[in-house]
């Protein structure tokens, strides 16, 4: 195509004049009648119910201060990379709900709630959370036991004799 297409009747004349160009609408912010945006975000057996609000950063976990809650430095940098990634640090409050799992799925459970609930409240920084992978759930889960085997994959002692 060697001429530059500008606008939709240039891009009719290129095409023959039966040109169907689909434009997506804008996203529109999805929020309660409290200001609130909620999600839920799942990890390993890990289930979070999330809502965030504007606020000054506090995140709250099952009624818990997120230290409290997530002791571990490195589960605490887990639910601030969302803020980070979308560039709005401390100007959010989270409240979240978690259950099943282990602190490490429940940290990544609410990491993936924050980040679509942050989606939704601003459809502006879809771009950068989804290029960071973190609206993706990771759905690598244990794999279940089969029978006649010990655990999942693994085989009984062989024996010759």
């Amino acid at each position: 195509m060697a001429e530059e297409i500008k606008s939709l009747s240039d891009l009719e004349t290129v095409a023959g004049g039966e040109a169907v160009v689909e434009v997506a609408a804008p996203r529109e912010p999805v929020r309660d009648a409290l200001g609130r945006s909620y999600a839920t975000g799942k990890r390993k057996d890990a289930v979070a119910r999330v809502w965030i609000k504007p606020g000054s950063g506090k995140v709250t976990v099952n009624g818990k201060e997120m230290a409290a809650y997530f002791a571990r430095p490195v589960l605490q940098m887990i639910l601030r990379q969302p803020f980070q990634v979308a560039g709005v640090e401390d100007q959010f409050d989270v409240m979240a709900t978690v259950s099943g799992g282990g602190l490490s799925g429940q940290a990544g459970a609410v990491k993936h709630g924050i980040s679509k609930a942050l989606q939704l409240y601003d459809p502006s920084l879809r771009g950068a959370l989804k290029a960071a992978g973190f609206l993706t759930r990771d759905s690598r889960v244990v794999e279940r036991k089969k029978y006649g085997k010990p655990k999942a994959r693994r085989s009984f002692q062989f024996s010759k004799r």
